[in-house]
């Protein structure tokens, strides 16, 4: 079974793509495994939009890119540190700054966990980007910005350089998302 990565990429034109160090099919192929994932689906007519399931995705996209930018096979035990790594490395951010580790708790955790944001942090789909003094959330214009790191980090698959350390990790990560559509033996 060749599993698809996305709805144009299966794992075997994957490895095709990445042997030949295409940069540019490489980054159209992230972009729209993101997009199908985690964009689209939050595109949908503004009555049925919901604030946590937003959030939700965006904390996954979090994750997810921040698994890709550190090369790890997964973020078991390392999902703390993946929040506050990728609040802390883009600047598209800099309105979380001295939050990240309560931001991980109360909402990453709180609607993983629990299905409701904890310690008092709110979630809503309008008014500013946070506030810091009722610790409210839009999460449509903080799912925007996660869009927004998303295009950059595609951007950097276009120009980095194939032997840079970024790319070492993108591989290393694709090659453990390939692993995983394997079928494993019992």
């Amino acid at each position: 079974m060749n599993s698809l990565l996305s709805s144009t990429v299966s794992v075997s034109r994957y490895l095709e793509i990445e042997k030949s160090k295409d940069q540019k099919a490489i980054s159209v192929f992230i972009r729209e495994r993101f997009s199908e994932r985690y964009i689209q689906p939050m595109r949908v007519e503004k009555s049925l939009k919901n604030g946590f399931t937003i959030m939700a995705v965006s904390c996954l996209m979090i994750e997810t890119l921040e698994s890709f930018f550190q090369g790890w096979d997964d973020t078991r035990n390392k999902s703390q540190l993946a929040f506050c790594n990728f609040f802390d490395r883009n600047s598209e951010f800099h309105f979380i700054k001295g939050f990240s580790q309560e931001f991980y708790k109360h909402v990453r955790c709180g609607i993983l966990h629990q299905a409701e944001t904890t310690g008092g942090w709110h979630i809503r789909r309008n008014g500013e980007i946070f506030s810091r003094k009722s610790k409210t959330i839009n999460a449509k214009k903080f799912h925007d910005i996660v869009e927004i790191v998303l295009i950059n980090y595609c951007n950097d698959l276009l120009v980095l350089d194939w032997e840079s350390e970024f790319y070492k990790n993108f591989r290393k990560k694709m090659k453990s998302i390939c692993n995983n559509c394997s079928p494993k033996k019992v």
